[in-house]
């Protein structure tokens, strides 16, 4: 029991607080769903899709929704623009229900018109990573067989060397200084300059009838193969993971003996920061849709910055936002955090890596009024599927938390079966959160989802009460500040170097970024080449975020098991024995 003041806690235990937000009435009632063949639990007063929350945003009027490095938009302006886009995509080129659009731009307003613009419409919209270069952004297009692209200037000018070679229907340039190509339009040549997004007609497109389980993105996931899959998320996907976002303050409260908050129709405007990337699951599906929901602000940043975080969050009044453990660490180590008033501040959300205890336990200490939280989800979970916050956190630092309501989880071994309660095993979820599988992928799909489960590659083990701790991962990945990064990718690249018979990327560790990219390679016989030169060779083929920050040459070859394969972790005690002096 921890000592709350006047009560201890916790007061309720976890299954009856479960009970009490999920039975008849309760705000997360839940009832029994057919969905895709199977029977799941499923949030019974969810919204049914995105088309929904666009006419949502459309109803908050002279509200101010977007800040944007000292521009703002009204959610009027916004929805109008984006009215006039989805019209534009509908009538100009031929974009139907279930056809695919590609976002692929940094975090700017015109990213929401373009999405907002696909979803009022029925199209299902794909946003690409924005750090990917030329040929990550051509295959993005090929392989979801979008009609349209929308792109800003930087991605613009990676992709022109491939347009040849999409099939494109339209390209639409947002924020495009330079000369753009001919079969290219602009934007604002499409509906306007955004100075004049409020005069636009207030004229929806045609309502498409959408239904929870038609699809309603493609978020494009690291595959081992060094081809990202596109997780196709359905309507229902996103609209459950906005009723799970709440539920662990709900939690919390209750576990506290407290009750919950009545809705204010006459609260303040809630003000969100959003540090993270737009096509990242937790961007669009934790971050923008629940603030469109809700009527909040959205303050966005077009680049990560500690100082420049903390500076909005005091001038803007920022009351919730979200990130990495990376991010949080710099936040609280950066040498403008005792000169900012960071009062407003009362939500602060992370996860997407691994979280030290020691964060979880300095954040604390430095936001006293402020519940620390983390939640553990994936593209495939289409965002939250366990949360942890508040005493149940600071109890237990070293777990990612419980299950939402809606989810199911299981700890199985190799072959499948679950195992008891305490042992360690690969973890599978299930729900209406899971996405239907990978885009035109149906291997992929086969090898990640078992009869509704999705199959995580994360080792696990999980206490009587449900709480999970991840131990280690079973794919073949490291993650950089919440960035995926599969090895495969990398070492194909490596032994791409005239001079390289071999290669293994492995994990280093680092206070901050959670791992970074090391990686121990064999030369042929007779070659000669530095560790310099090959971490040079790798960026010139990589992202800066995948390029090795260390690589140990070697002439030897690698210690194999009897089946041939590397031995990752025995190179990556060597390595790291050998860099320990450093």
């Amino acid at each position: 029991m921890v000592d709350g003041g006047e009560r201890s806690w916790p007061a309720v235990s976890i299954a009856e607080t479960y009970r009490m937000l999920t039975g008849p009435g309760a705000p997360f009632e839940m009832q029994e769903t057919e969905i895709r063949g199977l029977r799941l639990r499923a949030y019974k007063n969810a919204l049914k899709s995105l088309r929904e929350v666009f006419d949502i945003g459309r109803s908050w009027g002279e509200r101010e929704f977007i800040v944007y490095e000292g521009e703002r938009q009204t959610y009027a302006a916004h929805f109008r623009a984006a009215s006039a886009l989805g019209r534009a995509l509908a009538e100009r080129y031929g974009v139907r229900k279930g056809d695919r659009i590609v976002i692929a731009m940094r975090n700017l307003p015109e990213w929401s018109v373009a999405f907002w613009a696909g979803q009022a419409i029925g199209a299902v919209v794909a946003p690409l990573n924005a750090w990917g270069l030329g040929p990550d952004l051509a295959y993005g297009i090929q392989d979801s067989g979008a009609k349209v692209a929308i792109v800003d200037g930087e991605r613009l000018e990676r992709l022109v060397p491939h347009l040849p070679e999409l099939a494109l229907e339209g390209l639409i340039a947002v924020r495009s200084p330079q000369e753009i190509p001919a079969d290219a339009v602009r934007l604002e040549d499409l509906i306007g300059p955004a100075s004049a997004y409020a005069s636009l007609p207030d004229e929806p497109p045609p309502d498409p009838g959408l239904a929870p389980d038609d699809d309603a993105t493609i978020l494009y996931t690291s595959g081992t193969t060094g081809r990202p899959k596109g997780a196709v998320g359905t309507h229902r996907n996103v609209m459950t993971n906005v009723v799970s976002l709440g539920f662990s303050g709900a939690r919390a409260l209750v576990r506290r003996g407290e009750p919950l908050p009545e809705p204010d129709p006459n609260a303040p405007q809630r003000v969100n920061l959003l540090p993270v990337p737009l096509f990242h699951v937790t961007g669009t599906n934790s971050m923008l849709v629940p603030t469109i929901v809700a009527g909040a602000k959205l303050v966005l940043m077009h680049k990560w910055n500690p100082e420049r975080f903390l500076e909005l969050v005091e001038t803007e009044r920022v009351n919730g936002t979200t990130g990495v453990p990376a991010m949080v660490w710099q936040v609280l180590e950066s040498p403008d955090f005792a000169k900012r008033d960071l009062s407003s501040l009362d939500s602060y959300g992370y996860g997407g890596a691994a979280v030290a205890p020691e964060l979880t336990l300095k954040f604390a200490k430095l936001f006293p009024h402020i519940p620390p939280g983390q939640g553990y989800g994936a593209t495939e979970t289409s965002s939250v599927s366990t949360s942890n916050s508040a005493e149940d956190y600071l109890a237990r630092p070293d777990s990612v938390g419980i299950a939402v309501p809606c989810v199911d989880l299981k700890v199985v071994d190799a072959e499948g079966r679950e195992l008891p309660v305490g042992e360690v095993g690969e973890l599978w979820i299930r729900g209406p959160n899971i996405v239907r599988g990978y885009w035109n992928n149906a291997e992929a799909t086969a090898k990640a989802f078992t009869d509704g489960w999705y199959h995580t590659g994360d080792i696990v083990r999980m206490d009587a009460e449900g709480f999970v701790y991840v131990l280690d991962r079973v794919k073949d990945m490291l993650i950089r500040g919440g960035e995926n990064i599969y090895c495969v990718e990398i070492e194909d690249v490596l032994v791409s170097h005239p001079a390289v018979i071999d290669a293994a990327v492995i994990g280093l560790p680092h206070r901050v970024w959670g791992e970074e990219v090391g990686a121990v390679v064999q030369l042929k016989p007779g070659e000669s080449v530095t560790e310099a030169d090959l971490i040079a060779y790798a960026g010139r083929m990589l992202p800066p975020y995948k390029t090795p920050v260390r690589i140990d040459v070697r002439l030897e070859e690698f210690p194999r098991n009897a089946s041939g394969k590397t031995l990752k972790p025995q190179l990556r005690s060597e390595l790291l024995a050998k860099l320990a002096p450093a």
